[in-house]
């Protein structure tokens, strides 16, 4: 895939692209040093990890070994191709790439999403004009403003209306001459069973447009104006479009989450509209589905504190209980804000105004004291209630990691329920010993090793003699000459180590980030990321006594293994001598 975009052409983005304004566009991160840090979006961490370099142009987090250039983080936290992140950057940076050179079936390949994304806007702008301009749109007009709806709102979120009729907007795509198939790509436009050609998914419905952070459409909500089935329908998963990864209103809300630090999280579509018109910007909306772990690390980059806000309702409830988990392990602040009985955020603005809304926003429970009442409420203060109530809520408690956080909530329970706040506490011990052993029991090897050693398995003396000199080639070029002159990577026994410096050596006079292109093996990427990401201070003298003592560790090795070879020689061990040969037969055609 690389081929199709001229090289000249990458280095011209590399070299226009800044990886920190990239990166902050998905994770807050601030200067320490000579480099910027955040929280890891692609692992879940309460101390930050992620180290963002702009002077060599690469990014790498200490906590999980993910690391890249400005292409591969892209690639990562998005989903992309190699392709599709280079043009991505090229339209950010004003970069033109040719593609007349392209066969067609390679233009079909590399521009199928863009031309998904061009028949969403269609779709969009088909919607939007049918809502404001043909008389077909004129209930859902009426509807909208019943529901005092702004015509702001409107045009800011490019509302629209699918007319009635089962293929209004399949004729409308086949009078433009586009592709059935890939219109049906989108999920706008259906097969039908018994006969040839489509129908429209979308009929007689509000429509949501969603987009992404690129202002690029990548799929619809729908809604029913009557008592019509089901109430919402939205799009179904696309080449362009994951639910799990997706939340409506994001790209409007991303700069107002920043300023603020805090995020507003509700479940509906006129929830949200209701919220941006009250002037609460720094809110979004889930798309018909629960929230994920993806939400939630997207949500880290733009904000500190979530505030759930979600209908006071049994449904509402029991989303607001499944979402708090993934709080705790994604370790971010999350408080719920249970609005009154028969509410939801819509009606609660529009009854109650902004100020009691803030109000009630500053008293939204954190997410142990929400599941305490939770549990009160519905297990009640009998003895037997207490007993459940201790159940449903040790293990919360238990999971957070600061022991004074700790402490408090086990004597916020204690006092709430009326239960001695030892007797909590030996509980506690016992779900946590249970846990432990349970935890511990089902650790794979290689999990057991990455818990023990950082990094993974234990190095031995020579791996991280070898990991020193690939990170010196990284981060202090001069040396490679060297390097290469002493055949050094000759004596490597770790072969992953060993390819990376081969590349370095081949394509020295080429930046990190340029190599780290070269690299079709993201492990391989990350690695090196990691190693050129560190902070050692070299000059030539260190990096010759390094390289000196590299040489007499092998020396010996080499001197120790003849040794050995010669006492089994005298002491006629067939079977051992015949071991450390194919030992010495391995070290010397590796060279």
């Amino acid at each position: 895939m690389m081929s199709f975009i001229p090289e000249d052409k990458i280095l011209e983005i590399k070299n226009r692209a800044d990886i920190v304004d990239v990166v902050s566009e998905f994770v807050q991160v601030k200067g320490v040093g000579r480099n910027f840090i955040g929280l890891c979006p692609f692992h879940s961490e309460k101390t930050p990890s992620f180290t963002v370099s702009s002077e060599k142009q690469i990014f790498y987090c200490f906590g999980c070994g993910t690391g890249g250039n400005v292409f591969s983080f892209l690639m990562k936290i998005e989903g992309l191709s190699f392709p599709e992140a280079v043009r991505r950057l090229a339209r950010r940076y004003g970069v033109q790439i040719p593609t007349v050179s392209l066969s067609s079936e390679q233009k079909r390949r590399l521009n199928e999403r863009e031309e998904l994304f061009s028949i969403n806007r269609t779709a969009m702008e088909f919607f939007h004009h049918t809502l404001l301009h043909d008389k077909a749109g004129r209930k859902a007009l009426d509807y909208l403003r019943d529901r005092q709806i702004s015509d702001q709102a409107i045009q800011d979120f490019r509302l629209g209306f699918a007319p009635e009729g089962w293929d209004n907007l399949a004729r409308y795509f086949f009078q433009k001459r586009l592709s059935p198939s890939l219109v049906e790509k989108t999920g706008l436009i259906v097969p039908r069973k018994n006969s040839s050609g489509y129908y429209d998914r979308f009929r007689n419905r509000i429509m949501f447009p969603i987009l992404n952070l690129n202002m690029q459409v990548i799929g619809f909500g729908g809604r029913v104006m009557d008592d019509g089935t089901p109430k919402y329908l939205n799009s179904p998963e696309s080449p362009i479009y994951n639910k799990s990864r997706s939340l409506y209103g994001l790209h409007l809300a991303r700069q107002p989450c920043r300023n603020t630090g805090t995020v507003y999280i509700v479940e509906g579509y006129f929830d949200l509209l209701r919220l941006h018109q009250f002037g609460v910007e720094n809110s979004v909306a889930t798309l018909g589905t629960a929230l994920t772990e993806e939400h939630v690390r997207l949500l880290k980059g733009y904000a500190q504190r979530v505030i759930l806000v979600f209908d006071s309702d049994a449904a509402g409830l029991r989303a607001a209980r499944r979402s708090i988990d993934i709080f705790m392990k994604q370790e971010m602040e999350a408080q719920v804000l249970v609005l009154p009985s028969g509410h939801d955020p819509d009606s609660f603005l529009l009854q109650h105004g902004l100020e009691q809304f803030k109000e009630s926003s500053e008293k939204a429970l954190g997410i142990i004291p929400f599941l305490i009442e939770s549990a009160v409420k519905d297990h009640g203060l009998s003895v037997e209630g207490k007993i459940r109530i201790t159940n449903d809520i040790i293990q919360p408690i238990m999971a957070i990691r600061d022991s004074v956080a700790r402490s408090l909530y086990i004597k916020m329970l204690s006092e709430r329920i009326g239960v001695n706040e030892s007797a909590i506490m030996e509980k506690a011990r016992q779900v946590t010993a249970q846990s432990r052993g349970k935890t511990f029991g089902s650790l794979r090897e290689t999990d057991r090793q990455t818990i023990f050693q950082p990094g993974g398995q234990k190095q031995p003396g020579e791996i991280r003699f070898e990991r020193h000199i690939v990170a010196m080639m990284l981060q202090f070029p001069e040396m490679i000459q060297e390097v290469e002159e002493r055949n050094l990577l000759n004596y490597f026994t770790d072969a992953t180590l060993k390819t990376i410096g081969q590349m370095i050596i081949t394509h020295q006079q080429k930046s990190v980030s340029e190599i780290i292109d070269l690299m079709e093996d993201k492990r391989l990427q990350s690695i090196s990321a990691g190693l050129a990401m560190g902070e050692e201070v070299w000059n030539r003298e260190g990096c010759i006594k390094l390289m000196d003592q590299f040489e007499k560790s092998r020396k010996r090795q080499e001197d120790d293994l003849l040794e050995k070879i010669k006492q089994a020689e005298s002491s006629k061990d067939d079977v051992l001598l015949l071991k450390l040969l194919k030992q010495k037969q391995v070290e010397v055609t590796s060279r």
